[in-house]
């Protein structure tokens, strides 16, 4: 009997917090979506009913990359570029999946989230054309999530600087006869020395469960960055990634 009262209590404690938040307004609501983590707390949020969706996709938390958008709309820009070059320092933009998006060369400088819209990451895919150095060039902290990034010579990701966090993404190098010359991710960070003995160790890059294919090897670093904690699962189709590229 108790067992069942306080399972009858904790029902109607929960019934009494989900009509307690659903009664606060669209402002109050919005603010609280801000403090989520994009992925998966925001997007799980925009699943519950058509008003949280409709919060959760605002422009105002979000910026969008959509080309198959035909009018233009407050915060959806029909390509990757344009969304970086409008987006302020700590925004998040949520690719559109299905179709491919070009990217190459794109400088990213200020610290930004970049995540594709699919269940799945092979359902956003970013497309570097050949001859270019790489699809995304980081000089600033930033995360990349649920993303396909292809490339057929140079690499997909280039670190320059800042901390890189790459989350469930794929990185492919397309086959080539010049697979030596193209690498998925590529790090030319070096440790600033304000003296002899002190280093600032702000820049790395963090992979964790990501498909890496192709090029002449995964990871190409000509800075002072090390590999470091490598971990690998066989699956039946592929190999998953994590591992830390840090100072020594």
């Amino acid at each position: 009997m108790e067992l069942e009262e306080e399972k009858r209590r904790g029902k109607l404690r929960r019934k009494a917090c989900s009509a307690a938040i659903s009664s606060l307004d669209d402002g109050c609501l919005m603010h609280i979506f801000s403090f989520l983590s994009p992925i998966p707390d925001r997007y799980n949020t925009a699943l519950v009913c058509d008003r949280w969706r409709y919060l959760a996709c605002h422009p105002r938390l979000w910026l969008r990359v959509d080309r198959s958008l035909k009018e233009s709309e407050a915060g959806v820009f029909p390509n990757i570029d344009s969304a970086v070059a409008a987006a302020r320092p700590g925004d998040t933009i949520l690719i559109a999946a299905g179709g491919m998006h070009l990217a190459s060369n794109i400088q990213i400088k200020k610290p930004l989230c970049l995540i594709g819209g699919g269940e799945l990451p092979d359902e956003t895919t970013l497309i570097c054309s050949r001859g270019s150095d790489s699809a995304l060039e980081f000089l600033s902290t930033c995360k990349l999530a649920n993303l396909t990034v292809k490339a057929e010579l140079g690499c997909c990701l280039l670190h320059r600087s800042g901390r890189l966090t790459i989350e469930r993404c794929v990185l492919q190098c397309e086959s080539n006869p010049l697979d030596f010359l193209s690498c998925p991710i590529v790090s030319t960070a070096t440790a600033e020395k304000f003296s002899s003995s002190v280093k600032y160790n702000k820049d790395g890059v963090s992979v964790s469960r990501t498909r890496i294919e192709g090029g002449a090897k995964a990871v190409s670093t000509s800075g002072d960055l090390v590999l470091q904690r490598v971990r690998v699962i066989y699956a039946r189709t592929n190999l998953l990634f994590w591992f830390d590229m840090e100072h020594e």
